[in-house]
């Protein structure tokens, strides 16, 4: 099960862990989780001249990353340090890509790449448009969403295309970490404007 997001809504944080699905032909959507991508070096099992892991961070659903070897096909998100991933944001595009298109991710996790471990498979059905879902189906302590994974490194696998497609296309994707909840018990009202911050402290 899905939820579709009209363009322009603002979804508030958290949530239960359904995955959401914006259209493709807008911008990258705006949500609460920190868009954590650029902190990391991204790299891809193969690719296409013209058609690298640049593709999956530009924001233009018109471009995209082509493989160009043997299956499975992944993308491998490295940190410099340990950070805690909530969820990926993906672009997909089945009415365009046609087999080209994942039918079947596995996203694993770990220290390196010699001890990753599989922490979430999700199947698509002809997707269309940005797919955002978490990383694991393990609650949090809260129990008001799901747990994320604290990783050095994160690695997407396509383990099938739709119509049993060779290659593959992903038009976007961003990984996202954990909303930040500033506030503590002790301090219920949080002002972050510009004059308070001026004088939040004595000199």
């Amino acid at each position: 099960m899905s939820v579709n997001i009209p363009p322009g809504a603002t979804l508030l944080a958290p949530d239960d862990g359904t995955p959401l699905i914006h259209s493709a032909t807008e911008p990258a959507p705006n949500f609460p989780w920190p868009d954590i991508s650029s902190r990391a070096k991204w790299s891809v099992s193969s690719y296409k001249f013209g058609f690298g892991a640049e593709c999956l961070r530009d924001d233009d659903p018109t471009t995209f990353w082509h493989s160009d070897g043997p299956q499975p096909h992944f993308i491998t998100i490295e940190f410099p340090r340990k950070v805690a991933i909530q969820k990926l944001s993906i672009c997909l595009s089945f009415t365009q890509d046609d087999s080209y298109t994942p039918a079947a991710l596995a996203i694993r996790a770990g220290t390196g790449p010699s001890d990753l471990q599989d922490v979430r498979v999700v199947t698509l059905e002809k997707p269309e448009g940005w797919i955002t879902f978490d990383v694991t189906s393990e609650p949090n302590e809260e129990g008001d969403g799901l747990s994320p994974v604290h990783a050095y490194v994160l690695q997407v696998i396509i383990a099938a295309n739709h119509m049993s497609g060779k290659d593959t296309h992903v038009r976007g994707l961003r990984v996202l970490g954990p909303v930040e909840d500033h506030a503590t018990d002790d301090d219920p009202f949080v002002f972050k404007s510009l004059p308070y911050t001026m004088y939040e402290t004595i000199r």
